[in-house]
């Protein structure tokens, strides 16, 4: 699997779909397609991307409808939602942001002006795959150069613990679930058990705190693992 980010394609132009696939595909992103709404729901609830590109008009499902339901899922509310649409009436514009989009680009439009679009929202919500240094209490992760520095000092991790770290970075204080950390770091498709992610957490807890410094990843009893020095 491509360590890029997840980005579903919901697009029902034939034309459109390709010159997507293939001008993200050259930015290193990993992509799912789907031809209609009611499919982009699915791959959107199922492989929860990191970001969707979502047709305004799209058979079978409406792409605002698809917008709105996926909004109101718990699951998927925090995909950002990139909206493509051949209507120019800000009124338009404005129901689709309204509905939950996180931004919106008028037919036709520059490539160059889309993937600007998508890196800026995944800068957002997903700052580790756009290349952006993440800190955190000492802590500081460089994805592009794949190192790890803790009050300076640089820390080896292998590469489940630094896409563990990575997670656990983009959003100091968020509980991840073992389910979330499953899907986020080893893939949807992946058939291993949770126990991998407590054995994982534990490796990333220890090389952390090889001089005692303090554990910054928290347990949250019954629930998950959260990156809190603070909460605990």
């Amino acid at each position: 699997m491509a360590d890029g980010p997840h980005i579903l394609i919901v697009e029902d132009e034939a034309a459109q779909l390709e010159l997507l696939t293939y001008n993200l595909e050259q930015e290193g992103f990993q992509l799912s397609q789907a031809e209609n709404g009611e499919l982009g729901l699915q791959l959107a609830i199922e492989g929860k991307p990191d970001l969707i590109i979502l047709d305004w008009m799209l058979p079978i499902v409406s792409g605002i409808e698809v917008c709105r339901q996926l909004k109101r899922k718990k699951s998927t509310r925090q995909i950002p939602i990139l909206m493509l649409t051949a209507r120019t009436e800000e009124s338009d514009c404005v129901r689709g942001l309204e509905t939950g989009a996180d931004d919106y680009v008028v037919k036709p439009y520059s490539v160059s002006e889309l993937i600007a679009r998508i890196r800026a929202l995944l800068r957002r919500t997903r700052p580790a795959s756009v290349g952006e240094i993440l800190s955190y209490d000492g802590i500081s992760l460089d994805p592009e150069k794949h190192k790890v520095k803790r009050n300076g000092k640089t820390i080896r991790l292998g590469p489940t613990e630094f896409k563990l770290l990575s997670t656990f970075m983009e959003k100091p204080g968020r509980v991840w679930n073992r389910e979330q950390l499953l899907d986020r770091v080893w893939g949807i498709d992946v058939d291993i058990d949770f126990r991998t992610v407590d054995v994982h957490v534990g490796r990333l807890r220890k090389l952390l705190d090889q001089d005692g410094e303090p554990d910054p990843i928290r347990t949250v009893r019954g629930t998950g693992y959260s990156l809190d020095i603070d909460g605990k």
